[in-house]
């Protein structure tokens, strides 16, 4: 019994603190640095509702098993699996697990008890779906996080169009098309993280939350994980790393201010550069599908002013879309399936792409959106 909990691919655990309990969500395939799978997902969607109606729990702790990763996002192989068994579509795993997820990850943004996210290690794709939902996420030293779904013809999806739209000047855009790597004064300085916290500290963390008495006032629980994580906080802002975006929030913001998507690209395209940062964005951007780059520019567009539900009935609206033509199973295939790292894409430049295929994947799919009732 034991061991098979403890080889289960989410586990689930309520630790009684000083009033009522915490529950701990470990996400647990470090062979696949957490990335989530159906299983988990529905694992995840489960339980957060039982909790939600226990009211023994006071609040929720997440984190990733091993010190590698919270989660590295999907699994992309299943996903291309469906893809390519269906070519057209409907590609029945990928387009449940896009509904499930989503629905998961408006679960967490609307969770009306703290979550608190370890977002420690790789957080990427889905996996920070998972922390920007979270109602205290926390990062460290060692977070990494990005968004390099333009790389395999996917799309910032999991919220990201809600996330990536508020965060300040251009930067979400700017992420969102190159892919860039960030950390952890990045998160806080774009607002998808809210505290650093040395990653030495965490079993400190566990220790302030259990110290709580939570009840069964949700406001004051969220004050009283406000109070534990604090002075843990102060303790730790001599270990934050320096930050990418906002040193170069100038430069980001000129090259992300074009006629447009198409004269954005030039711009980025044409970094030349010492600056590390910057010249991997720009080759993110470089050997990514340009399909994709309108897409993810048209999406972030079209929802820049929409309400968090309409966020994820377009993202799902557009990932069934996206699954279903074959530049994402190519992006897919070269990066991760053969590794050659030699995507032949649809296009080579952006300019190429006729308007019709673009609207093409802003089209329902379906007659009833699967995420209508959120």
């Amino acid at each position: 019994m034991e061991e098979r909990l403890m080889t289960a691919p989410v586990l689930f655990d309520e630790v009684a603190a000083a009033g009522g309990k915490l529950g701990r969500i470990t996400l647990n395939v470090e062979s696949t640095l957490n990335s989530l799978t159906l299983e988990m997902v529905d694992l995840l969607q489960s339980k957060l509702d039982a909790w939600r109606n226990d009211d023994s729990i006071g609040a929720i702790f997440v984190e990733g098993a091993g010190e590698k990763a919270l989660c590295a996002g999907g699994d992309v192989q299943a996903l291309h699996a469906s893809a390519v068994e269906t070519p057209g579509g409907p590609c029945d795993y990928a387009e449940t697990f896009f509904a499930r997820e989503y629905r998961m990850n408006y679960t967490l943004h609307t969770y009306p008890k703290p979550i608190v996210c370890w977002g420690h290690g790789i957080v990427m794709g889905g996996g920070l779906g998972v922390m920007a939902g979270c109602g205290h996420r926390i990062v460290t030293e060692r977070t990494r996080i990005a968004m390099p779904e333009v790389t395999i013809a996917l799309f910032p999806d999991v919220g990201g169009s809600w996330f990536l739209n508020h965060m300040p000047g251009s930067a979400g855009l700017f992420l969102a098309l190159t892919g860039a790597s960030i950390n952890a004064a990045d998160a806080i300085y774009t607002g998808i993280a809210d505290r650093f916290i040395a990653s030495e500290h965490k079993s400190s963390v566990i220790d302030a939350l259990l110290a709580q008495s939570f009840d069964d006032d949700v406001n004051k629980n969220h004050a009283r994980v406000r109070h534990a994580l604090r002075p843990l906080s102060e303790a730790s802002e001599g270990a934050k790393p320096e930050g990418q975006v906002e040193p170069h929030m100038a430069t980001i913001n000129q090259l992300c201010d074009g006629d447009d998507i198409h004269s954005i690209i030039d711009n980025i395209m044409a970094i030349d550069t010492d600056d590390k940062w910057l010249a991997k964005a720009r080759d993110g951007l470089a050997h990514g599908s340009k399909l994709a780059a309108l897409w993810i520019h048209r999406q972030m567009t079209e929802t820049r002013h929409a309400s968090l539900r309409e966020v994820f009935q377009a993202e799902i609206q557009l990932a069934t879309n996206v699954i279903r033509y074959p530049e994402f199973a190519e992006g897919v295939r070269a990066l991760l399936i053969d590794k050659d790292r030699n995507p032949q894409w649809s296009y080579s430049s952006s300019r190429d792409i006729p308007e019709s295929i673009l609207n093409g994947f802003f089209n329902a799919p379906w007659h009833q959106n699967p995420l209508a009732d959120l």
